[in-house]
């Protein structure tokens, strides 16, 4: 588990709010995977420079909770293209707003598979 924090801006930054928790208060696992979905498809549709939809979760690890209030920014990197798919690495780091960003804690990562796909919902080729 990487514990430095990436050295490049965030894909997104978001502050998760009460509604966003589980029964327990902490920030609920579905509300960071969705989040980290969309991190994950920016960069993919940056590199295809079309629409893509997820097509799997290679890997997803929930190392830390994250509290309502928290600004959680996800940091992404393309692991893996293929002729139409692309693997995007996607870190969430986690810190209390009024903390310094050098004290932020990583608090998930997973690998993201993405499909580029035409109007009609086909998969097409990521011109290279």
């Amino acid at each position: 588990m990487t514990q430095k924090l990436p050295d490049k801006i965030p894909t997104l930054r978001v502050v998760p709010l009460p509604a966003d928790t589980n029964a327990y208060g902490d920030i609920f696992g579905g509300w960071l995977l969705s989040q980290m979905d969309l991190a994950g498809a920016s960069e993919a549709t940056s590199l295809a420079k079309c629409r893509v939809v997820t097509v799997g979760v290679d890997s997803m690890n929930f190392h830390q909770p994250v509290f309502v209030g928290d600004e959680v920014s996800f940091y992404t990197e393309i692991v893996r293209t293929g002729r139409s798919s692309i693997a995007v690495h996607v870190q969430s780091w986690a810190r209390a707003r009024a903390e310094a960003i050098n004290n932020s804690r990583m608090v998930t990562e997973g690998v993201f598979t993405f499909v580029a796909i035409d109007e009609n919902r086909k998969p097409v080729e990521i011109a290279q």
